[in-house]
C-alpha cells in the first residue's frame, strides 16, 4: 500500500454511487457498552442479521477486537471474513475509507481525519485514535493505495455521491464547529470536488432532528439513481422534523445536479417518533460518569438509512405502520433488488442505523 499525497481528481479518480457494483462491504462487530445495550448482545444479533442479508450478494468483511474475535467468528457464516482490528466503536460508515476509482477500474481509498463527530467541540466520545487509524489498515487489508486526507475532518455518512459528478451533504454537519471551522463553505465545496472527483456539491440545509452526528446526509436523503433521491418526510406539521424536511425539499426542487438535471424527489415516510425508556437507559454503561441516554430521548429513526448491496436493499424496520409503506416505495425504486427489512431498534439505540454500520467497497 502506498500513501498518496496528491488529490484523487488530479489522478482521474471519482467516488462511485452506492448503487454501482460492489466488491464487498465492511462492518465492525459491536461491543462498546456505553453505545450498545447490555454490552452489545442485542446489537450483535441485529448486526448478524444485516451481515447475513448483505452476504447473500457480496463479500462481507467484519472487523472485530481481540476480545470479540472468536465470538464474531462462531456467530457469522463461514463465507463472511472476520479480521481482528482495533476500533473505538462499530460505525463502519464513518471510519471506513471513502473508495474512489478511475475509468480503468482501479480502486483507491481516502483516509479522512476522524474526530468522533466533532472532537473536543461536540464529539460523542474520547479518545477516537483507534477509529482514526482504521482506514489505512483497511486499505492495507485490501491492498489498495490510500490518499492521506487526515487534515480534513469528514465521515462517510456525511456524503452521498451519484457517481456522475454530484455529491450531496448537509450544511448542519459540514459547517459545524467541530469539523473544519477554519474553512469556508466555498473552500469545503472545492475540496470535496477535488477529493471525490465531483463537479457539484448539493448543500441540503438539514438532516434528521436530534441526529447526534450534526445531521448526516445519509439519514435524511440518498441517491437511488442518477437524478433521483429519496428524502425522509413527515406530513405532521407539528413535528420538529417537518420544517427541516420541508426546507430540504424546497432546496432539492430548486437545484440541478452536475449533469444539469432537475432532481426527482421521492418522499420516504418517517416512522412515528421512537424514544428510549428507562429499561433502555439502564442497559447502557455511563460515559465519564454521565448517562449516554435518558428516558424520553428521541432517536433519529429514518428509513433512508438503508444499504444498497449488489442484490438487495437492506433497510431498517421499526415495528411501525410505515415499515411496509417505506419498503414498497424502495421496491419501486429498486426493481432489480430484493427489499430486506431488518428489525433495527437495537442498532438505533446506538445512535445510527444500517447505513451507518456499513461501508461499501466498490468493484
Amino acid at each position: 500500500m502506498k500513501i498518496l499525497h496528491t488529490l484523487p481528481r488530479e489522478d482521474g479518480f471519482r467516488m462511485p454511487a452506492e448503487f454501482e457494483r460492489h466488491r464487498g462491504c465492511f462492518l465492525i462487530w459491536p461491543e462498546r457498552a456505553d453505545s450498545w445495550a447490555n454490552g452489545g448482545y442485542a446489537a450483535r444479533r441485529a448486526f448478524t442479521n444485516v451481515i447475513k442479508a448483505i452476504a447473500r450478494s457480496e463479500k462481507v468483511i467484519v472487523l472485530a477486537s481481540f476480545a470479540q474475535y472468536e465470538n464474531a467468528r462462531v456467530s457469522l457464516p463461514p463465507e463472511v471474513k472476520v479480521v481482528e482490528m482495533s476500533t473505538d466503536d462499530a460505525w463502519a460508515r464513518d471510519i471506513t475509507p471513502t473508495f474512489v476509482k478511475n475509468d480503468k477500474g482501479e480502486l483507491r481509498g481516502i483516509d479522512w481525519g476522524f474526530n468522533a463527530w466533532g472532537g473536543l467541540y461536540d464529539g460523542l466520545y474520547f479518545p477516537w485514535d483507534r477509529d482514526n487509524k482504521a482506514a489505512k489498515k483497511m486499505c492495507d487489508l485490501l491492498d489498495v493505495d490510500c490518499y492521506d486526507q487526515q487534515s480534513f475532518i469528514l465521515e462517510g455518512g456525511s456524503i452521498h455521491s451519484d457517481g456522475e459528478g454530484t455529491v450531496m451533504v448537509t450544511e448542519s454537519c459540514l459547517l459545524s464547529g467541530g469539523r473544519n471551522p477554519q474553512m469556508t463553505k466555498e473552500e469545503i465545496t472545492r475540496h470535496l470536488c477535488d477529493t471525490l472527483g465531483a463537479e457539484k456539491v448539493l448543500w441540503l440545509p438539514y438532516g434528521i432532528y436530534l441526529d447526534e452526528t450534526n445531521e448526516h446526509v445519509d439519514n435524511v436523503c440518498a441517491f437511488t439513481a442518477p437524478g433521483e433521491v429519496v428524502l425522509a418526510w413527515t406530513d405532521n406539521e407539528s413535528d420538529p422534523q417537518y420544517p427541516m424536511s420541508k426546507a430540504d425539499l424546497d432546496y432539492l426542487q430548486s437545484v440541478t445536479d452536475a449533469k444539469g438535471r432537475k432532481l426527482k424527489v421521492h418522499l420516504l415516510p418517517l416512522p412515528s417518533p421512537i424514544t428510549v425508556d428507562e429499561e433502555d437507559c439502564d442497559a447502557l454503561d455511563p460515559m465519564d460518569g454521565e448517562p449516554t441516554r435518558v428516558p424520553g430521548d428521541r432517536l433519529a429513526a429514518s428509513y433512508v438509512n438503508f444499504y444498497i448491496s449488489n442484490g438487495a436493499v437492506v433497510m431498517p424496520a421499526f415495528g411501525d405502520p410505515n415499515d411496509n409503506k417505506a419498503a414498497a416505495i424502495l421496491a419501486g425504486l429498486f426493481p432489480t433488488r430484493e427489499i430486506i427489512q431488518i428489525p433495527a431498534r437495537d442498532i438505533l439505540i446506538g445512535g445510527g442505523n444500517i447505513h451507518c454500520i456499513t461501508g461499501q467497497i466498490p468493484e
